[in-house]
């Protein structure tokens, strides 16, 4: 286990360092997975729920053998806090004023909700892109960095970025948000949503691509996604993001509503330690979906079915009030 400083950030007199914990076996060939949080200064959920699941498996290395035998065979990524200092300030965006969900160079390619979908008119307003002519923001490209040195290296990885803020469920979400395009890899995602089901037979997610739901420019997750498409073509990157259905909090307590946290989090106490007791156990489902890899994911005509069945279940049922691409 190793703790890495990728960088440092200052929020007014504050600096803060941008940290990373690997575990695990470190050989290339191995399989990756990542946990991300606090990308969104707002949804400090996010980051509590990948330092509840690091935290269980550093209480877990005492005793747990078959945990030992996981970490012998599978390399495991933390960035818990992306987002320092919006942290620190309690705001969405970072102290740039800069939403690094909205930062990557991605452009969307159809029209995206107004603000909403990232906006270069001013800091001053929600999702601010920031300038198009300047660098990634320095979160964006540490968590870009250390995506690209720890996951898209290997031959399998798979990614997931913990967010809140949307609906009333807990959605799983994977690329793209900038198409209605299918990605590259469908049929994969597809044979790790089955599996998923079949595994947790109770669970309560919604599994889709982002794009059902609203397209948005500069989009982390697309962006490197795209990279590993080009640069790593014989690898397989599965990009997922959780996001948390933080209007149910609202609807069960309206008077956080008045709250600028409570919006995006649950903020009566047995309601947090529930949230992350769930969300424990989909963590880990992903680390082991990770290992077992060769046991599930589809080849020769098996890929072409989960192909066929991806398209019938995302992509081919229209949806009011969204524009879908042909496949």
């Amino acid at each position: 286990m190793q703790v890495h400083t990728l960088g440092e950030v200052t929020s007014g007199q504050h600096r803060l360092p941008l940290l990373a914990v690997t575990l695990g076996n470190p050989s290339p060939n191995a399989p990756a997975v990542g946990f991300f949080g606090g990308v969104h200064g707002l949804e400090r959920i996010g980051s509590e729920v990948v330092m509840a699941y690091l935290r269980s498996l550093v209480e877990r290395l005492a005793w747990d053998e078959t945990l030992h035998h996981l970490l012998s065979r599978l390399r495991m990524v933390f960035m818990p806090v992306v987002n320092p200092g919006g942290i620190w300030r309690g705001t969405r965006a970072n102290p740039q004023g800069v939403d690094l969900m909205r930062n990557a160079p991605v452009e969307a390619s159809a029209p995206v909700p107004f603000l909403v979908g990232g906006q270069r008119l001013s800091a001053a307003l929600p999702w601010y892109r920031g300038r198009a002519d300047a660098p990634m923001q320095p979160e964006s490209a540490a968590l870009c960095q250390l995506v690209s040195d720890e996951l898209l290296s290997r031959p399998f990885s798979i990614a997931v970025d913990c967010h809140s803020g949307f609906g009333l469920i807990d959605r799983i979400w994977f690329p793209y948000a900038h198409t209605a395009k299918p990605i590259d890899h469908l049929p994969e995602m597809h044979a790790l949503c089955e599996v998923f089901d079949r595994s947790l037979l109770h669970h309560r997610y919604v599994f889709e691509p982002q794009s059902l739901q609203y397209l948005t420019h500069g989009d982390l997750w697309d962006h490197l996604y795209q990279q590993a498409l080009q640069q790593h073509p014989e690898h397989l990157f599965l990009p997922l993001t959780l996001e948390m259905g933080s209007w149910l909090w609202v609807k069960k307590n309206p008077r956080q509503v008045f709250s600028r946290h409570g919006i995006f989090n649950p903020l009566i106490a047995h309601r947090q330690h529930r949230v992350l007791r769930r969300h424990i156990a989909w963590l880990d489902f992903v680390a082991r979906a990770a290992l077992g890899n060769p046991h599930w994911l589809p080849t020769g005509p098996a890929r072409a079915a989960q192909h066929e069945a991806a398209l019938n279940r995302w992509y081919r049922r229209p949806r009011p009030g969204n524009t879908v691409a042909s496949p």
